[in-house]
């Protein structure tokens, strides 16, 4: 479904709505495969939604560091979804719906692309009705995943042409410091690799979204 950015928001708002009436925090995931623009479309709701309202939790802070990742011979693979702590977020995400106005708050770990290491407690989560959280897997049908999506309200599919995705990824790897080639190389291996599985559980999400 081709959508706005105002039209997204006034979705998630009902969300809010909901979750000031009963009480409750709601959770939102977004979705979809690498590029398609999941984290920019976070961040468009955060800012559409108002100070206060929302936080951002991503799924990116489960990534296994680099030292586990290199002793189990997988850190050319980063990324893939054998390279999170899906155990861990689906805890998490778990404690964050469970959570009522006036408790503590939660702290969150966030993923740090300038350095390429999940960083713990980099999010405060306070008193926001609304939790976006934002991943690769967030459908998938293995694992831990599915305890994660129990507990999601909704979950969106962002879906994105290919030829604009693989542009998009290796501008993003270029931004980060690898060579053109590898850029490429990384974008058309790895990322796609993952892209093919996770578009699989396309079907599964609540609202597949074209963003315009």
């Amino acid at each position: 479904m081709r959508l706005t950015t105002g039209e997204l928001v006034e979705r998630a708002t009902e969300l809010v709505a909901e979750a000031f009436l009963a009480g409750e925090t709601r959770v939102l995931g977004i979705t979809g495969p690498p590029g398609a623009g999941k984290s920019t479309l976070a961040a468009a709701l955060l800012g559409g939604l108002g100070p206060g309202t929302a936080v951002v939790v991503g799924m990116d802070g489960f990534h296994l560091s680099n030292a586990v990742l290199e002793a189990r011979g997988s850190r050319d693979r980063k990324g893939a979804i054998d390279t999170f702590d899906d155990a861990g977020y689906a805890a998490l995400i778990g404690r964050l719906a469970d959570r009522r106005p006036g408790e503590p708050p939660v702290y969150a770990p966030e993923f740090r692309r300038e350095i390429e290491e999940p960083i713990a407690a980099g999010t405060v989560v306070a008193s926001e009705p609304l939790v976006i959280t934002e991943g690769n897997y967030l459908l998938a049908p293995g694992g831990a995943w599915p305890a994660a999506r129990a507990r999601m309200a909704e979950v969106w599919y962002l879906d994105l042409p290919d030829a604009e995705r693989l542009r998009r990824l290796v501008a993003r790897h270029r931004v980060f410091g690898k060579p053109l080639p590898d850029a490429e190389a990384w974008a058309n291996g790895t990322d796609q690799h993952n892209a093919e599985l996770i578009a699989t559980t396309r079907d599964a999400a609540d609202l597949i979204v074209e963003w315009v």
